[in-house]
């Protein structure tokens, strides 16, 4: 198949398992053209079947906005007339949805008929897209993709209770690749680090104040006082100069290190022993899932997806949001010597099942259901 994927090019989500699922569909065999303002982050290799196309946006005295979404729009049908793409793939509703819609109907004018599927991530639907000024247009767009998927049942369940989607959503979950994201020996690292052979926690985010860093920093001044232990903060954001003032109100002092943006993440993630996402909202929780991958178990809230990747007492242990006693409560439970090992094999089992090997043959099969559909649907003579 030919491919079109449209994403954000950032770290977040929903743009790492775009461009995740595009490497993996390449490898496969399948043509891969992405469409993007930049070239992806993750998109760091190179394969026959890998294209980029970058997304020029004009800038003109008159607008005060550059008009991102026309020029998507437009990049979109130059792409499938001079590609012949099968199928476009869209991550995030807004706006690339309504972008996608936009091409199909300027592409009809040249008698091209072109599916869309549209892959809702979370925030698009949880916080942007419930807001008044962008609902219409979200409903409209969701309701005119020839298919939608959700990362997880609950996501499926709070876009079918806020929005009037008359569209089947099929869940095909988040993914990870375990030739990547597996325990590796960097014990020269963790020497660094906890030079006195000290637990590591770790957070990875982007600071935003749905991530609910305060719990973290709570939990993790709670288990240091009974375990010798530090705390790693991976990513940045708006949240990070409030948590470092409330690091320094704590006297946590050298047991704090901010590591900034990563691309290896894996690397640290695999000398830490427990993972943190207390998170209020999380329509998944994919950097859990890489954390799970490292043999890394995770105490979680019960916010959104969680509660269908992280298996409490087996993966970690999931706790009510806000509910820093119950955590720390179980973070001290994994981190018993005579505990730990079992959950950080648990925790790499649970991951497994999420191996890109099969998820994959997932989305194959759900594009050419749609690439077939969408043909019937064309080749219907017009009364």
């Amino acid at each position: 198949m030919k491919i079109g994927i449209v994403c954000y090019p950032t770290f977040g989500g929903s743009g790492v398992v775009a461009t995740e699922l595009g490497k993996a569909l390449a490898k496969e065999g399948h043509k891969v053209h992405f469409i993007t303002y930049t070239q992806p982050a993750r998109l760091d290799f190179f394969n026959e079947n890998v294209f980029y196309h970058e997304v020029s946006i004009p800038t003109y005295p008159l607008f005060q906005y550059p008009p991102y979404e026309l020029a998507l729009a437009s990049k979109m049908v130059n792409v499938v007339r001079y590609e012949q793409l099968d199928l476009l793939h869209v991550h995030y509703a807004i706006p690339h949805a309504s972008a996608a819609y936009m091409a199909k109907q300027i592409l009809r004018t040249y008698d091209i008929r072109i599916p869309v599927v549209t892959t809702l991530h979370g925030t698009d639907i949880t916080l942007v897209g419930k807001d008044a000024s962008y609902e219409p247009v979200v409903t409209f767009s969701i309701n005119e993709s020839d298919g939608v998927t959700a990362v997880s049942e609950d996501l499926k369940k709070d876009t079918y209770r806020h929005f009037a989607i008359r569209r089947e959503i099929e869940v095909i979950p988040n993914f990870i690749d375990l030739e990547r994201f597996r325990k590796q020996k960097k014990e020269h690292f963790k020497t660094a680090i906890a030079p006195n052979n000290e637990k590591l926690l770790i957070h990875t985010s982007n600071f935003r104040k749905v991530k609910r860093m305060d719990d973290v920093v709570k939990v993790f001044a709670e288990v240091r006082k009974k375990i010798p232990s530090k705390l790693l903060l991976v990513g940045d954001g708006p949240e990070r100069a409030h948590i470092e003032n409330m690091c320094r109100h704590l006297n946590l002092g050298d047991d704090v290190r901010f590591l900034g943006k990563l691309d290896a993440v894996e690397e640290v993630l695999s000398v830490c022993d427990l993972f943190l996402m207390p998170s209020e909202k999380e329509s998944f929780g994919l950097a859990a899932l890489e954390a799970m991958a490292c043999e890394v178990p995770v105490i979680s809230s019960d916010a959104g997806g969680l509660p269908e990747l992280n298996v409490d007492g087996y993966s970690g242990f999931i706790s009510p949001v806000g509910d820093v006693e119950n955590m720390v409560k179980n973070a001290l439970y994994i981190l018993d010597e005579a505990n730990l090992p079992a959950f950080k094999t648990q925790a790499k089992q649970r991951a497994a099942e999420f191996d890109i090997s099969a998820i994959l043959p997932r989305y194959e099969a759900y594009y050419q259901r749609i690439i077939e559909e969408s043909r019937a649907i064309n080749l219907q003579p017009v009364i």
